[in-house]
């Protein structure tokens, strides 16, 4: 936390200098009580004693100046901050290889109740693209902010649903380009600030070049993070025949390197998840210094009130 009139801190010195006041008051008080040696007759003039209840209300009081001043002083913190038209495009692997069990229910499914879940994360001013793609890439659903539109797509995505049999990571990152600049009217002159999230098992095995698409990304200010969903051991049945699907990430790795964006690995749902949480934690915001003096005029306000309730219940008298 920073002060933009940090000068003004110096007040609670003042403060400070009330406390001590109050705490040799009080010595003095103490002192003259002993010096009054009929302690029978003292019971009876003063039966009650109020006890540590008596420096309750000074403390709040004291506390509420002191919160007041730092108040005064205009704290400020780092706070997240939606960007403007923030768009993000997930890329999801359709290929026959994520229907590997390895990851249970199967690697689709589990991509799918993930990215449900990643989706729940953003704000709802983000703008949220699906693309789906194996042989070939597609834009499933358009850059919206309508939430159920989107998980209706996400539902859609099935196993062959992207035409061709392989791995077309390099479309896959062309295609979220292009959602990108097709946002709105403007987009193309003046990009949104995205970002692309890449789901895949395997390495890139068609289509475009991934170091050509992510060059691309990168030179459009774009991060590509990407995940790889599997495991070594993942097995798929094709034409009646069990075949060994182990998950690649090395081009997807290479993707997020060059492109600025974050690289994970999931090899069970609960990872996968994981990881989606942690993009989203990261994605479409900016850091902005916020002043925060209201947070601390309501501190000071709830203490003035403890302050005056506090006299009044136990001495009957308004601070």
């Amino acid at each position: 936390m920073t002060f933009l009139s940090a000068g003004r801190l110096w007040l609670l010195a003042a403060v400070a200098a009330l406390l001590v006041a109050y705490l040799v008051l009080q010595r003095r008080r103490s002192k003259y009580a002993v010096r009054f040696t009929n302690l029978p007759l003292l019971d009876r003039v003063a039966p009650k004693k109020p006890g540590w209840r008596r420096h309750i209300p000074a403390g709040l009081f004291l506390a509420m100046l002191a919160v007041l001043v730092v108040g005064f002083a205009q704290p400020t913190a780092a706070v997240q901050v939606p960007k403007e038209r923030a768009t993000v495009i997930v890329a999801v692997d359709v290929s026959r290889s994520m229907g590997a069990t390895d990851v249970a229910p199967d690697r689709l499914a589990a991509a799918r109740a993930a990215a449900h879940e990643f989706v729940d994360l953003l704000p709802g001013g983000f703008n949220v693209g699906l693309v789906a793609f194996a042989g070939n890439a597609s834009v499933v659903v358009a850059p919206v902010t309508d939430r159920e539109v989107l998980r209706t797509g996400i539902d859609r995505l099935t196993l062959g649903s992207a035409g061709a049999t392989g791995t077309a990571i390099g479309e896959a990152i062309t295609a979220s380009l292009q959602a990108v600049r097709s946002l709105d009217d403007s987009a193309a002159q003046e990009p949104p600030p995205a970002r692309a999230v890449v789901l895949s098992d395997g390495a890139n095995t068609t289509g475009r070049d991934p170091d050509e698409a992510a060059a691309e990304a990168a030179q459009a200010n774009i991060p590509v993070d990407t995940v790889s969903v599997g495991t070594e051991n993942g097995s798929v049945e094709i034409g009646g025949t069990r075949q060994q699907v182990p998950v690649d990430g090395e081009t997807l790795r290479a993707v997020a390197e060059r492109t600025g964006g974050t690289y994970h690995e999931a090899a069970t749902a609960t990872e996968l998840r994981d990881v989606y949480s942690d993009i989203g934690s990261s994605v479409g915001y900016d850091t902005e210094q916020r002043d925060i003096s209201s947070r601390f005029i309501g501190i000071g306000l709830l203490l003035a009130l403890g302050t005056t309730a506090a006299s009044m219940f136990w001495f009957s008298r308004i601070p």
